[in-house]
């Protein structure tokens, strides 16, 4: 088996070609030979036996023929993805170079999740702006489904905020940086805003502001709700962004779960009122994910640093 792996690694450092590999990546998104030939500008036999050439180099089929195209094998769609992380670190290389030259101080993207946009990622980025005034910086909002296929293809370097299940575990490195609790928060004019006390009972009236189906926090919601008596809300709104779901909080009478840092800001300014009801679920750890330490720029190094002190000071 190590004598197999170092033929494959010897053909693939002597032979293999990044046009190889951009015909590879087109064909699986086409899933049509004929169609990514002419995207690269070449003739379909050429395309057709450059593919011939991998599966012999690598010992592997990468495709099924069907009538309608083809198809990836598990094998093309795991060569597919690695050939899509060579290009993304290729871009990722050309763009700190042109940052460089320009006189920046390097590049960093950062995935987030609603859990870390109020007070950790400002913090850290404070702290990386001091200490790298001309460094570049782009923030991508979104949710773990959508942030973790991402970060593995190479398109951002860390995602920051609830850590991800376990299967996105065995391809990245987590580190904990402290844990969070879900309240339970409403508009001033709420008729339970000034409650001394709430049941689960009193909030059932009510609608609700619900994270996404694909997250964590909304399967734990929906286990909650099927344990209480099958519960269904009245109406409810799908939403991750602050902003809308604040709005909405302030303008009609809908119950929203937040991260407890999320909305301490607004509570704190009399924006929003946090339910005296102890969410019984959601609590979890907040941190980074990231391809590992090599991935980083120095620039994504001195981030990772500036979370940790951020989130010690929180």
């Amino acid at each position: 088996m190590a004598a197999k792996h170092s033929r494959i690694v010897d053909r693939a450092l002597s032979r293999l070609k990044l046009r190889q590999l951009r015909l590879l990546v087109a064909v699986g998104r086409h899933g049509n030979i004929q169609n990514a030939a002419r995207e690269l500008g070449v003739s379909q036999p050429a395309a057709t036996k450059m593919i011939q050439d991998l599966e012999l180099d690598f010992e592997v089929t990468l495709f099924q023929r069907t009538n309608r195209g083809v198809i990836p094998t598990v094998f093309g769609d795991t060569l597919i993805r690695h050939g899509k992380l060579i290009f993304a670190q290729v871009s990722s290389a050309a763009q700190e170079l042109d940052d460089l030259n320009e006189g920046s101080s390097g590049r960093v993207v950062i995935g987030t999740l609603l859990a870390a946009s109020p007070s950790l990622l400002p913090g850290a980025i404070e702290i990386l702006l001091t200490e790298r005034p001309k460094v570049a910086i782009k923030i991508t909002e979104g949710t773990n489904e959508v942030l973790m296929p991402a970060l593995l293809s190479g398109e951002i370097d860390m995602v920051v905020g609830r850590l991800p299940s376990q299967r996105h575990r065995d391809k990245i490195t987590q580190e904990t940086l402290y844990d969070e609790r879900i309240h339970a928060v409403v508009g001033n004019q709420h008729p339970l805003a000034s409650e001394p006390s709430v049941s689960f009972e009193k909030i059932k009236p009510f609608g609700w502001i619900l994270p996404p189906l694909e997250t964590t926090l909304r399967r734990q919601v929906d286990q909650f709700f099927v344990s209480q008596a099958q519960y269904a809300p009245p109406h409810f709104v799908e939403s991750v962004s602050y902003l809308t779901n604040r709005a909405l909080l302030r303008s009609r009478n809908l119950v929203s779960l937040m991260p407890a840092h999320v909305a301490a800001e607004d509570v704190a300014n009399g924006l929003l009122k946090r339910l005296n009801w102890a969410v019984p679920f959601g609590a979890g750890p907040v941190g980074l994910s990231y391809r590992g330490n090599e991935s980083l720029s120095p620039a994504g190094r001195a981030f990772l640093q500036a979370l940790h002190h951020t989130a010690q000071g929180m």
